[in-house]
């Protein structure tokens, strides 16, 4: 199946404005520049009931966030959501319209992490905030109007590999209990050995270039790129982790190692939806204002959810 029409447009203008690749700017740069084509993308941004700024207790630093309200009430379902950008760029600002549209469909609180982004920070600086933001916010749900009982991890890019180590350390740990994992195109397997990477490599956006500048910016040379903690996909034991929905994407170089997530985690027996979008390349859900496919995952995102909070 060809490259969805709206996709081909928008990629098509990109080449055609001669903008050079976010790799080829510094990470300072490529941030504002990433943001700046988030805001032409988001379209119509959902209302909310309110949007506060909080800031979490981290093991290292304090950890800013963005707190999404779709009602006054207390003892809401909750999801924590990590952004993409492979470690080094995007921020709350980049996947408001995602988190907006996830709070009100899914009449839940969202509360969007700002984790330490490299190279400034390098692996593990990431995880170690995602982790420590979850541990904080099982621990504080009363205070922001949560059910601790109904906490949900989500993200997507290096926001669904840092939401899927979460689950695993959770696991390890055997606390906080997690009711439900959103892992949109996650990043599961450091290595980029599957063949999809060859395959859609190059002219779909993310590209070779670009994930070996985000993973050289992120990583250090002695780094051990196959622990789970970075590559989730090679944990030993994927039993007992939350449900899960997985997207991916048709035009994505690491949808062949989401469908491995997906598979092996089916083998252990944890409960996976897999939601592949063959038309799409990877990044599309942060575009709903360019992209009709994005309007329909986040609802898709949004409708999982709720399925999980009711199932509790």
């Amino acid at each position: 199946m060809p490259l969805d029409p709206q996709a081909k447009a928008l990629l098509d203008a990109i080449e055609k404005s001669g903008t050079p690749p976010l790799d080829a700017h510094s990470p300072a740069q490529a941030r504002i520049l990433y943001d700046q084509a988030s805001e032409l993308a988001k379209g119509e941004l959902t209302e909310v009931h309110a949007i506060n700024k909080i800031s979490i207790q981290g093991h290292e630093s304090e950890i800013p966030a963005l707190l999404y309200r779709p009602s006054a009430e207390s003892g809401l379902p909750l999801l924590v959501y990590f952004h993409g950008g492979g470690y080094v760029i995007g921020s709350l600002a980049s996947h408001d319209c995602v988190c907006r549209t996830i709070c009100e469909e899914a009449q839940c609180l969202v509360i969007s992490v700002d984790y330490r982004l490299a190279p400034e920070h390098k692996y593990p600086a990431a995880i170690n905030d995602a982790w420590a933001a979850t541990q904080w916010v099982a621990a504080n749900t009363k205070f922001v109007g949560g059910d601790e009982n109904r906490i949900a991890i989500g993200g997507d890019s290096a926001g669904g590999n840092l939401a899927a180590v979460v689950c695993l350390r959770a696991k390890a740990a055997n606390a906080p209990h997690l009711l439900f994992q959103l892992l949109i195109y996650p990043g599961t397997e450091m290595n980029c050995t599957f063949p999809s990477h060859k395959e859609f490599g190059k002219g779909y956006r993310l590209t070779n270039d670009l994930i070996d500048w985000f993973y050289t910016h992120y990583f250090s040379p002695q780094d051990d790129l196959s622990h789970w903690n970075a590559s989730p996909l090679n944990a030993n034991d994927l039993s007992d982790l939350p449900p899960a929905l997985v997207l991916s994407a048709g035009f994505d170089p690491l949808q062949d190692e989401n469908t491995a997530y997906v598979e092996k985690l089916t083998k252990a027996g944890v409960v996976v939806k897999h939601s592949h979008y063959e038309t799409m390349m990877h990044g599309f859900i942060t575009m709903p204002g360019a992209l009709d496919k994005a309007k329909i995952a986040i609802s898709e995102c949004a409708r999982e959810l709720v399925q999980a909070f009711n199932s509790n």
